[in-house]
């Protein structure tokens, strides 16, 4: 998975405490958790792990959580499991996510996978997400910038996976998260989501 690091909605690194692995398959994105383990891996061990799962793979063809094989191997894993959580990547419809809420307000974490640091789907997914009613942790993986992580966090975001490239100027990581720390009416850019539930 490289060397990444987990940081908090603070710009602290909780690297340390992460029990969270990615689910081994094919298109696993480099930094959507930082270690992984294989499908046989988890059916082995005798401690429950928190495994994160592809949504994509969860889905059938019209957006909706497959039934049959793909259901009973979700309900196995979550057998095997201590929480559940799932990724998402950029091709995923935004539409899907409504369209699957009750599912996904029972994920422990959900992680938004940037494919590009132009790609604005990731602030979108996360604005959906609260939306929905979503109160778990929204992390956020892949290409984005230093320069929007103050906006993603405005956006619903809790955790960032950063490479260990990104983590080398720390006082340029923990200036990305001030960055909006202060409004015009003196509330901190964590109290002031971009919309209002309701």
């Amino acid at each position: 998975m490289g060397n990444h690091h987990v940081l908090n909605n603070e710009g602290f690194d909780v690297s340390n405490s992460d029990s969270w692995l990615a689910l081994s398959t094919n298109e696993l994105p480099d930094g959507i958790a930082l270690a992984h383990i294989s499908l046989l891996e988890l059916l082995q061990k005798q401690e429950k792990l928190d495994v994160l799962l592809p949504l994509s793979d969860l889905l059938d063809v019209e957006g909706k959580i497959a039934g049959g094989l793909v259901h009973e191997a979700f309900e196995l894993m979550a057998q095997h499991s201590s929480r559940l959580g799932v990724w998402i990547t950029s091709d995923t419809d935004t539409n899907q996510l409504v369209g699957i809420t009750d599912f996904l307000l029972t994920q422990s974490l959900i992680v938004i996978h940037i494919p590009a640091f132009t790609d604005g789907r990731g602030f979108s997914f996360a604005q959906t997400l609260r939306q929905l009613g979503y109160q778990g942790e929204i992390r956020m993986a892949g290409q984005f910038g230093r320069d929007q992580i103050a906006y993603l966090l405005r956006a619903g975001a809790d955790s960032f996976v950063l490479s260990e490239h990104d983590m080398q100027s720390i006082s340029d990581i923990s200036q990305a998260f001030n960055a909006l720390a202060s409004s015009y009416d003196g509330r901190t850019a964590a109290d002031l989501p971009m919309f209002s539930a309701g």
